[in-house]
């Protein structure tokens, strides 16, 4: 374009370049021939001067031609710089899809020579130079155009305003409410679960047995105190009870096959770390009477017996494989133990002598729970107590093993081995005791 505008004015001083040429050089010639002529004694040769104006006339008119077909070009270039057609020859190298579209139609050709043209010569390029192609219509079309208000001229809007001094803002009083919120240092928390079991044996079966139904309800509570400083307070109320029925038992209609009923609440006073010097307070009892089959004795029943354990020592908290692993571990070498009978017909069965319904003694004990999440639906849940009062020993371990379905579903399997050296010998487990049963049913936690 800037070759466009110095067309006229360089036309104009070219010529009257050359007409200044034109005029000088006959000039320069005639002397320079002259000069050689007169070296060579030889006679001047006359010049044909109307034959050099007219060489001269000619090779004006042919620059004429030519920078008039080059102003032409270059008009043509200034009121063609807004046709988008020529855009894609000049910008960078693009795979529009209409080239490749009349190539491989069966139809004819759009009548626009200039459009056909640029297609025909990408086309070309795209055959020959397929490493020049830096992008493609599809991804011009979908980055969109350019917004039309990007360019547009912005007059901003300027009021003059008088100059004056400015005025201090004064805060505004405004009421405020302190509210200061205790902690609450108490947390409550539980889980329960109702559990069924249904054994269906035929009266021919081949290995006999027989059928029966049972049936399990457990629940666990827990408020438990801690001042995030020293001090703890737990209370956990385990609740248990489970019964069963048995064709061959004509004696009861069902019978229980699990009880409990346990209260353990541990006071603690930090001491180092994880130890605490702590004050427990162990006791249970069971909800109903203990039946056996055909037989009317009643074993057991609510308050018969009743324990109450006070102890005091130390215990240590257990938090281990990532927080898995949690637990307590109390070891309580001082402890009161009283026991309390309200069946007569059982204080003797119960290791009370006489004729009062209450013992006591003092012995040492451990208590130490533990629950290990070995996977995020599998949890192993175990207490173990040890009491001696140096005459008699007793040991209780629980083990739960739950499974979890679902949120709400469940399956549980129980071992409980017991050792007490009070209880009547037996000939084939001695003074050792067993209990184990598994349940598949509904859970919730809170």
């Amino acid at each position: 374009m800037f070759c466009a505008y110095l067309f006229v004015p360089l036309s104009q001083l070219m010529k009257k370049f050359l007409v200044l040429i034109v005029a000088v050089l006959p000039m320069v010639t005639l002397n320079a021939n002259a000069q050689r002529r007169m070296g060579r004694n030889a006679a001047p040769i006359a010049i044909d001067t109307a034959k050099v104006v007219k060489d001269y006339l000619d090779s004006l008119h042919v620059m004429r031609q030519r920078l008039d077909s080059l102003q032409q070009v270059n008009d043509q270039l200034r009121s063609e710089q807004n046709d988008g057609r020529y855009f894609r020859l000049f910008a960078p190298t693009t795979f529009y899809h209409s080239g490749a579209r009349k190539l491989l139609s069966l139809q004819p050709t759009s009548d626009d020579d200039v459009a056909n043209a640029i297609d025909q010569a990408l086309m070309n390029l795209y055959l020959r130079r397929p490493d020049l192609v830096v992008n493609n219509e599809t991804n011009l079309l979908a980055a969109g155009s350019i917004r039309d208000d990007v360019n547009q001229e912005l007059s901003p809007e300027v009021e003059l305003t008088d100059i004056a001094a400015p005025v201090p803002e004064e805060p505004e009083a405004v009421p405020i409410q302190i509210v200061i919120q205790k902690p609450n240092f108490w947390k409550f928390k539980g889980d329960g679960y109702l559990q069924f079991l249904q054994n269906y044996v035929s009266s021919n079966w081949h290995k006999g047995g027989e059928s029966n139904y049972s049936a399990v309800a457990a629940a666990n509570l827990e408020l438990n105190y801690n001042d995030k400083d020293r001090i703890t307070f737990e209370n956990k109320l385990e609740m248990k009870l489970g019964i069963q029925t048995s064709p061959s038992d004509t004696v009861h209609t069902f019978k229980t096959n699990n009880d409990l009923l346990r209260l353990t609440s541990k006071l603690g006073i930090q001491a180092h770390k994880k130890w605490y010097y702590t004050l427990q307070m162990l006791a249970y009892t069971q909800f109903a009477r203990g039946l056996k089959a055909n037989d009317e004795y009643v074993y057991s029943d609510f308050m018969s017996p009743f324990d109450l354990n006070l102890g005091i020592g130390m215990e240590y908290k257990v938090d281990a494989l990532d927080g898995r692993l949690k637990g307590t571990l109390n070891f309580l070498p001082f402890s009161f133990n009283f026991r309390y009978v309200a069946r007569e017909a059982l204080i003797a069965a119960n290791g009370i002598k006489g004729d009062h319904h209450t013992n006591e003694n003092f012995a040492s004990q451990f208590t130490g729970e533990l629950k290990w999440q070995i996977l995020d639906q599998l949890s192993w849940k175990t207490r173990l107590y040890a009491m001696t009062t140096y005459h008699q020993a007793k040991m209780e371990w629980e083990n739960q093993f739950e499974l979890k379905v679902t949120k709400y579903i469940s399956a549980n399997l129980f071992v409980y081995p017991r050792f007490d050296d009070g209880n009547v010998w037996d000939d084939k487990l001695g003074y050792f005791q067993l209990q184990e049963w598994s349940s598949l049913g509904l859970t919730y936690t809170w």
